[in-house]
């Protein structure tokens, strides 16, 4: 026998007597905490640079935010209908791009950020017969920001947000729904979302909630967050029903809750001693995990779904009783009370099935009307009622959609994706209320002054919440320039 498989052996005998010794321990907590110990400096050795530590759980720096709201429309928010208007599109109807005064913006160098998903695909394209706004603008605030009349009740909020004009993305298709959640085209593979960075970064303001809620659908190109960082980084997904807020909570049985106890310290002993056998299992671990919160979850989630003890005045805040608002509305609802019970991360999903309710590529003024009657007040809802609580100084709100729409029309009555210049906001956690940032040109094409890539987004939110991105990178994963992004400090107060 060989020296070197002599020693194999004996390593393998090693670590074998190593987990059943600590099995053999009664799977007592010293032996767990011991197990985990020898499992991560053999990981250390093995794969980290000796200067490498895991995130403790504390902000890099002091920050000036503790949670995040995560509003993403799925399909396409129109930004010349919504927060950009651009009424050169009303003067040039009906001409094509080429024969206005604005047909460089398809020159074809400009165009080259683009990154196709489906060769040939009908949409993503580019519309060349300019298309006038479907609806009316006007100033609102102290500030005088126009917002688009489907927003009456945002514009009683403006001088609370940052407008940025300016961004731009290069999936032409809807895996930027994708793109604008973890920063990188689908072509390149999986990576984590922000919300997930988030997760792994900062730990727990409330350990009987999860810390990162994901409410709405989510298609299942968008459905996971962890990727490389783990499944236990991915959101809970959570159902807004107070009557029945999550699967399985109550028991079928009728058993009292002595008696489920039981049953959870069985089941958490067993998968103890499987983490013993296999500490290296991340699926398992994000099991465990999960397993003891869904635990505590099932007191703490239907007390903080409690509507019935809303005043009416905040229950007609979200629009509860109008059944237009009524779905989005409670789901704004709920996020205020997670945010004012300690959850970190809220990312709220509207519209999503197939390719997004907001994906207008034929009648844009009944889609956006009928989609911004849903979300306008109850977003508006949400910010007046964290700011009376005193959380919007705590508490960024983002709203977001995966790309703009198209200067010109697609069909008669629609616009195609566009990626070149859209808009999204941002409102407290010391973001400056009553800015607008960034520029597109005359029709709404091209992004022009101040442009941003969606990682920016991420940047300011990060920077807000007191994290180093580069210090979260883990080893064998070393991250590009435009994953980190940098933060639009023209919007930080």
């Amino acid at each position: 026998m060989s020296t070197r498989h002599s020693e194999n052996i004996h390593a393998n005998c090693t670590g074998s007597h190593r987990r059943g010794f600590l099995s053999d321990m009664g799977m007592g907590f010293t032996g767990l905490v011991l197990g985990a110990m020898l499992a991560r400096e053999g990981i250390a050795r093995a794969d980290a640079p000796a200067e490498w530590l895991p995130p403790d759980g504390k902000p890099h720096f002091q920050p000036k935010a503790k949670s995040v709201v995560w509003l993403f429309m799925n399909g396409g928010v129109s930004q010349v209908e919504s927060f950009d208007p651009k009424p050169e599109l009303n003067k040039h109807a009906g001409k094509s791009i080429a024969e206005s005064p604005f047909k460089d913006v398809q020159n074809p160098e400009k165009l080259k950020l683009a990154r196709v998903t489906v060769i040939n695909d009908a949409n993503g394209q580019q519309r060349n017969k300019l298309y006038p706004l479907q609806v009316g603008f006007k100033k609102y605030g102290k500030s005088g920001i126009e917002l688009s009349d489907w927003l009456p009740h945002l514009g009683t909020c403006v001088d609370d947000i940052s407008i940025v004009r300016s961004m731009y993305t290069t999936d032409d298709n809807h895996g930027a729904q994708t793109q604008f959640h973890s920063g990188r085209h689908m072509l390149d593979g999986e990576f984590p979302t922000l919300g997930a960075w988030v997760h792994y970064g900062l730990g727990s303001l409330n350990d009987n909630l999860p810390q990162f809620l994901s409410l709405g659908n989510r298609e299942y190109w968008n459905a996971k967050d962890g990727h490389y960082l783990g499944p236990a980084h991915d959101a809970i997904p959570l159902r807004i029903d107070p009557a029945n807020p999550l699967d399985y909570a109550k028991s079928s049985r009728g058993l009292d809750a002595d008696e489920q106890k039981v049953g959870f310290n069985l089941v958490g002993r067993l998968n103890q001693m499987k983490s013993v056998e296999y500490p290296n299992d991340p699926a398992l671990a994000a099991r465990i995990k999960a397993y003891e919160l869904a635990y505590r979850m099932q007191t703490s989630m239907p007390e903080a779904l409690k509507f019935d003890t809303e005043s009416k005045s905040t229950r007609d805040m979200y629009g509860l009783d109008d059944p237009a608002t009524r779905e989005f509305g409670m789901q704004m609802l709920a996020t205020r009370r997670f945010i004012e019970r300690g959850v970190r991360f809220i990312q709220v999903q509207h519209g999503a099935g197939g390719a997004g309710a907001w994906d207008a590529h034929s009648g844009l003024r009944g889609n956006h009307e009928k989609n911004f009657k849903a979300v306008d007040k109850p977003i508006a809802g949400l910010l007046k009622d964290l700011k009376q609580r005193g959380l919007l100084d705590s508490t960024i709100v983002l709203f977001a959609s995966e790309f703009g729409r198209t200067p010109g029309s697609q069909g008669a009555d629609g616009r195609d994706h566009h990626i070149y210049g859209f808009s999204v906001w941002m409102a407290g956690g010391g973001i400056k209320g009553g800015v607008v940032h960034g520029k597109t040109d005359e029709i709404g094409f091209h992004a022009v002054e101040h442009r941003h890539y969606v990682t920016d987004i991420h940047a300011t939110i990060l920077k807000q919440l007191g994290l180093d991105s580069r210090r979260l990178e883990i080893p064998g994963r070393k991250r590009l320039d435009i994953d980190h992004g940098k933060p639009i400090d023209e919007i930080i107060a």
